[in-house]
């Protein structure tokens, strides 16, 4: 299952609240002159961290690179790994620029790393 996606298909709204929390009293209380203005910067970095905007949770997670839970049975992995791959394997884009045909390869070669690493983990259980 896609992470922050119901069973119904609709994308689930993210209940990470603690970053702006702390975003908004850190800045309130770091940028004296203005407060009220420090605490809206706050408010906004600790949303983009929240939120995840910096990529700070997929690095080095090869469920996050299938857009998995860790908890998805064998068979979601497998459906999830040849749905990538269809989409972006390099032979899709063989008559394209080279470096769009470089780029589905990197994807690609990140994908199938991903999918053996899994594989991997789960195999040593």
């Amino acid at each position: 299952m896609l992470p922050n996606v119901d069973p119904s298909g609709a994308r689930r709204r993210m209940n990470r609240w603690y970053g702006k929390l702390l975003g908004l009293v850190a800045g309130a209380l770091l940028f004296r002159p203005n407060p009220l203005f420090g605490a809206v910067i706050g408010l906004l970095v600790g949303h983009a961290f929240d939120t995840d905007w910096f990529a700070l949770r997929r690095h080095g997670n090869p469920y996050a690179e299938l857009g998995l839970e860790p908890d998805a049975s064998d068979a979601e992995v497998d459906q999830a790994y040849r749905r990538l791959m269809s989409q972006y394997h390099p032979d899709r884009v063989a008559g394209a620029a080279p470096e769009l045909r470089a780029q589905a390869e990197e994807r690609a070669r990140a994908i199938n790393a991903a999918y053996d690493r899994i594989r991997a983990l789960r195999k040593r259980r």
